[in-house]
């Protein structure tokens, strides 16, 4: 099995290396994120839901992993920051080596292609073997993952991985990770029904913090039932920290905002300003320092798009999409950002979208791109009546 996926690459793994390269990700420099240290690793282990739940994953995979069963269990938050890792002794020394440890980040972004990241990329169970990881130092291991999800909202709360040689590839791998994920899910709720009733009305359930940045000059900040308005300056920077969720080094952020490395005493400024205002309408978004990073999930409405367009879900994505990302920045690394979500959005749509959807794409985003109406005018029949339209705005282009 394993040598017939290496020859011909299943289509999940050569979508998940496609947009690794999309990333900018190397197969011989991809790795997981230096880890959050003692006291930030504690605060995010504390604040996560699947705490309450870890009896139940230790009880149904931990239990077996002892030493010499060759097998790692890993549970990583929403974002995919790993966060417990247990199970055989030595082959969870073996994997610190290539940091596969809690608080390291083993998304999709940062590593590429491995079941933890692409199982939340594609909100799917997912099974990597050797060598359809995107990382050359990852190749020799395997791993099966399946996301979590709070019962009540459907949102992602994070991943379950078994990590190891050949054997948690195997067929009933899966099925045992998505049983014990239905249990997690299931205790989850049992715990939330079973909380005393209090007399006032129970607050919403809490929901991440969001970020909406497509065609809004200043970002829009959505977090505990209340939206602020940000500075031009903060929404960048917020930005940049959710876009880059493994962190930046101040001389980083400083490139990507002022386009220049000897500005860090200025982004430092612009990041004790925004720590207070943050401080008084999302006290959990205060980033923290070395790298420059959120502790929490934050959903900017840009990676909504994406994870969208990763789903196939073209028509979703497009009607998410309110426009370009910070249209009136001209920090660099919000240049960046813009340029991939549009390019990602045009091409996505280009290779898998309807005529009509193409034809909207144009009207609502790109007026004077043929592209997209060239493409419809092929899609569709022969007889179609809406042919007679397509070609006319063609014309008109040219």
């Amino acid at each position: 099995m394993a040598a017939e996926r290496r020859s011909t690459p299943r289509r999940l793994v050569a979508e998940s290396w496609a947009r690794a390269r999309a990333g900018r990700l190397s197969p011989d420099r991809a790795e997981a994120s230096e880890p959050l240290d003692g006291d930030d690793l504690a605060a995010a282990r504390e604040a996560h839901p699947l705490a309450a739940a870890l009896p139940v994953i230790r009880a149904l995979l931990v239990r077996d992993a002892d030493p010499g069963s060759g097998v790692v269990v890993a549970v990583g938050d929403a974002a995919g920051r790993l966060l417990w890792v247990e199970g055989d002794p030595g082959l969870v020394r073996r994997a610190e080596s290539m940091r596969f440890m809690a608080g390291a980040d083993w998304s999709e972004r940062r590593v590429g292609t491995s079941a933890p990241g692409t199982a939340l990329a594609l909100d799917a169970g997912v099974q990597i073997a050797g060598g359809e990881h995107f990382a050359q130092q990852v190749r020799d291991w395997s791993c099966s993952a399946v996301p979590v999800h709070d019962l009540r909202t459907h949102e992602t709360l994070g991943v379950i991985d078994i990590t190891g040689g050949p054997d948690v590839v195997r067929p009933d791998a899966l099925p045992l990770l998505a049983a014990t994920a239905a249990a997690v899910e299931r205790e989850l709720l049992l715990q939330r029904l079973q909380q005393p009733r209090r007399r006032r009305r129970p607050a919403a359930p809490a929901r991440a913090p969001r970020l909406a940045v497509l065609g809004r000059d200043t970002a829009a900040l959505t977090a505990g039932g209340a939206t602020v308005e940000l500075s031009v300056r903060h929404a960048e920077l917020l930005t940049l920290l959710a876009w880059h969720r493994a962190g930046l080094s101040a001389e980083r952020l400083a490139e990507l905002v002022h386009g220049r490395s000897d500005a860090v005493v200025t982004v430092r400024a612009e990041m004790v300003r925004l720590r207070h205002v943050l401080q008084g309408v999302a006290p959990a978004l205060v980033p923290l320092a070395r790298p420059y990073r959120l502790a929490v999930p934050l959903d900017l409405d840009a990676r909504v798009l994406l994870a969208l367009l990763d789903r196939g879900a073209h028509r979703a994505a497009l009607d998410a999409c309110a426009g370009p990302v910070l249209p009136a920045s001209v920090a660099p690394g919000i240049e960046e950002v813009r340029a991939e979500v549009e390019g990602r959005l045009r091409e996505s749509l280009l290779q898998g979208a309807s005529p009509e959807l193409l034809v909207a794409y144009v009207d609502r985003l790109a007026p004077g791109d043929p592209a997209p109406l060239e493409t419809a005018l092929q899609l569709l029949p022969a007889r179609s009546p809406k042919r007679a339209g397509v070609v006319s705005r063609l014309d008109a282009l040219r």
